[in-house]
């Protein structure tokens, strides 16, 4: 399609006009307040561990758990918690949240064996393209492992295993919440349930009992209550006998952490037009913020949309699966300042292999100085020692100045960035579980 000049710059303008807001220098103050509050129980680890580490605090982890089912079990009469692998699969996460009671959810054959391995008695193992080889570990495990699957295909697939290992497998379904662009890999479209039911239905080795659904990146339950009204009326034209045997609907996770997400100013809408305009780069020290609700607002939010649409057609047990909203806070990184090349260009003993991607380019995270507190904020390249330019943790720093032997604390990386680690160039830090 064509588009006149006046049509694209009216684009541009209704896309500039939905940046999201600067982070109040407020709410900032407070995080790295309460970040350098913990410096001293950061610092002692040190004695013992030189940086670079991981730094894993399962006593963040235990409240999270406790939090979150407290938010959900006042309001929704039956409910499951199962903890995302995926999000951190360092084993210590999963067993301190099977010691919380919670479930684990699983999406691959590494995973659930890991599971199996520390004992856990609760798995759904969800996920695409399930091998033939997974879904035999599944089947061999079935009195500990609901099985949720993706397609007709790997439907027939688990009843020939059922089959051959004479086990009947307990499973639900994953419903696609988008039929167009990448997110189609995922599950069945909703249009095509009562024919996943009638097949299933032909498997003497399949007990289908359940559904599930998932959206991600969540910074409210909007996409989750979307959904859940889709479902809602889907399941009022279901068969009685269908509806009188659902024993779940797992609705997923993806629960945003309070704090919203944090961007650098170069990652926003205007940053990246003025970058691609080669116009002078937005200052480091101005923050932007998604803001996302709190888990209480979630539960609230989802209870009340599934009570009005779900709980008519069918009065079943609700399950959720959180991942990033457990493990985001409970795990840092610390660092050690190697070498100060400029007074704003300083090298860290490790690089952002600990973290597998080039998060800090756009997420901003602020950089602590446990060696210098200050809540000023200084502008600063802080870089990582590998031989790539992306390497970077940050454009800005907490302290009072930055030196070699320094150590810097980027906290809060326990989602998405353990699991995603990788060798690279450099050995990956230890892990210290506190």
């Amino acid at each position: 399609m064509n588009l006149s000049a006046t049509d694209l710059i009216a684009d541009v303008a209704s896309l500039l006009s939905r940046e999201p807001p600067v982070l109040p220098d407020d709410d900032l103050q407070a995080f790295v307040r309460a970040r350098f509050s913990r410096r001293d129980a950061y610092l002692k680890v040190l004695e013992n561990h030189p940086a670079p580490l991981y730094l894993l605090e399962r006593s963040v982890l235990r409240a999270r758990a406790g939090r979150l089912e407290t938010a959900f079990e006042r309001v929704l009469p039956q409910m499951g918690f199962y903890y995302a692998v995926k999000s951190n699969n360092r084993p210590e996460v999963a067993k301190t949240m099977l010691e919380a009671r919670f479930g684990l959810d699983v999406s691959s054959g590494l995973e659930l064996q890991t599971a199996l391995n520390l004992g856990a008695r609760d798995i759904v193992f969800s996920g695409p393209g399930k091998t033939l080889q997974e879904l035999q570990l599944a089947a061999a495990h079935a009195d500990r492992v609901v099985v949720l699957l993706d397609s007709f295909g790997e439907l027939n697939r688990l009843e020939t295993v059922g089959a051959e290992l004479q086990r009947t497998v307990r499973c639900g379904v994953r419903l696609t919440v988008n039929a167009r662009g990448l997110w189609r890999k995922f599950g069945i479209p909703l249009d095509d349930l009562y024919g996943f039911w009638k097949t299933a239905g032909q498997c003497p080795h399949i007990d289908l009992r359940g559904l599930q659904f998932h959206t991600s990146w969540n910074l409210s339950a909007h996409p989750q209550i979307e959904f859940i009204q889709r479902l809602g009326r889907a399941l009022a034209g279901m068969p009685a006998e269908f509806r009188k045997n659902l024993h779940f609907i797992d609705i997923g996770g993806g629960y945003w952490p309070e704090q919203g997400e944090w961007l650098h100013a170069q990652a926003t809408r205007r940053g990246q037009l003025m970058t691609v305009l080669a116009r002078c780069e937005t200052s480091r020290r101005v923050h932007h913020r998604n803001a996302s609700v709190s888990i209480e607002t979630f539960a609230d939010q989802l209870a009340a949309a599934l009570k009005h649409y779900i709980f008519p057609a069918t009065q079943c047990r609700i399950c959720v699966e959180p991942g990033r909203w457990i493990c985001n806070d409970a795990m840092h990184l610390l660092l050690s300042v190697v070498d100060k090349k400029a007074p704003d260009l300083v090298i860290t003993d490790a690089g952002t292999n600990a973290i597998g991607w080039e998060r800090f380019e756009s997420d901003y995270f602020p950089v602590l100085n446990l060696s210098r507190p200050s809540l000023d904020e200084k502008a600063c390249h802080i870089l990582g020692s590998l031989c790539t330019p992306h390497d970077v943790w940050g454009y800005t720093y907490f302290g009072e100045a930055i030196e070699p032997g320094d150590i810097l604390l980027i906290p809060d990386q326990g989602a998405y960035t353990y699991s995603l680690r990788q060798e690279f160039i450099k050995p990956l830090p230890d892990v210290v579980v506190i």
